[in-house]
């Protein structure tokens, strides 16, 4: 049987048999969304089971809402298909109300930093209830997840920048030189991370108050770890430019409403961080071009170029600041790569 086919069999069971279904969106995984049309309508996750879990998705979209946050609600699931039915949570996502209308931007990026308030106000759970399946544990998003990540630099985009494997001895010290700041993330107490919270994926929810106002729209990676993370998602978005002024501004914010933190470690986690996701997203997306056939991603990654040298300005970022300079010159840094498309 073809997906199309397990598709409309899927929502033959669970919703409506003959439901006409259209393309909505695909992501950086294997993931793809279909618009359901009906009354009310719903939106279709496809995942296929040997490439995606459905499982977190569920987990941690069902814990949010319990929360009183506007994930979109699970109406039905298969878990060994990989089909999940979803709440439509519509069309306005923060990126296209912004392109409409360029003084909405502070009002929604205040709302999404309240919600991160709320949401790390509450102490993570370790197990979260799936519907049809046993408790999922909420990974770490510990010293050795964050040294993964940034790996994925001198395992893609230095051998597609050079045209050669990363030598042994620069990676080991790449390796060594994260770890000894990785320790410097951990001001505070840790929360939920929803590891993909930018403008992509928040929505405006009219009708909606309080934290509930902010559609939430990806997190099935979410994990626990750094409250200062999700920050970096919205403030250093590598997709749009965050005006400086209003970078501050929302980190002025999210500090104001938690005076219990130290504001010098927050702001050191903020920067290491920051220099550690763009890092991994260099890296993410020369794999999503060499690998995956992907061919938007390397046009990116200038940008993120940009916000890495911010980040690795910071003093106690200084040695690895050395290392880019060594291994990746400023001036290759935004030429393309090496067989790029254009």
């Amino acid at each position: 049987m073809s997906r199309e086919a397990e598709i409309d069999a899927f929502l033959g069971r669970v919703w409506k048999p003959g439901a006409p279904w259209r393309p909505l969106a695909a992501d950086a995984s294997f993931r793809r969304y279909f618009r359901v049309d009906g009354e009310p309508p719903t939106v279709l996750m496809d995942a296929p089971p040997d490439k995606e879990d459905v499982r977190p998705f569920m987990a941690i979209g069902e814990y949010l809402v319990d929360n009183g946050f506007s994930a979109p609600r699970l109406i039905a699931a298969d878990i060994a298909e990989g089909f999940l039915l979803l709440e439509d949570l519509g069309d306005d996502t923060f990126t296209r109300l912004i392109a409409r209308d360029a003084g909405l931007e502070r009002t929604l990026y205040e709302g999404a930093i309240d919600v991160l308030v709320e949401l790390h106000r509450i102490a993570p759970p370790k197990y979260l209830p799936v519907r049809g399946a046993p408790p999922f544990e909420i990974p770490l998003y510990d010293d050795d997840a964050l040294t993964r990540e940034v790996l994925l630099f001198p395992d893609w985009y230095l051998p597609a920048r050079t045209g050669h494997p990363t030598p042994g001895d620069a990676g080991a010290e790449f390796e060594a030189l994260w770890r000894a700041v990785f320790p410097l993330v951990r001001a505070g107490a840790e929360t939920l991370v929803l590891l993909d919270y930018h403008a992509d994926n928040l929505m405006a929810l009219p009708g909606r108050h309080g934290a509930g106002a902010i559609g939430l729209l990806d997190f099935q990676d979410g994990r626990v770890g750094p409250a200062a993370y999700d920050m970096v998602s919205l403030l250093q978005d590598c997709r749009r430019d965050v005006p400086r002024d209003l970078e501050e501004a929302m980190l002025e914010r999210y500090l104001s409403a938690r005076p219990e933190m130290d504001r010098e470690a927050f702001m050191t986690a903020y920067w290491v961080l920051g220099a550690q996701r763009n890092t991994k997203i260099i890296g993410i997306f020369t794999r999503l071009w060499k690998r995956d056939g992907k061919p938007r991603y390397p046009t990116m990654i200038p940008n993120i170029w940009g916000l890495l040298e911010r980040g690795l300005e910071h003093p106690e970022l200084d040695d690895l600041k050395l290392w880019f300079d060594a291994y990746c010159p400023r001036d290759q840094r935004r030429l393309a790569l090496p067989g790029e498309p254009r």
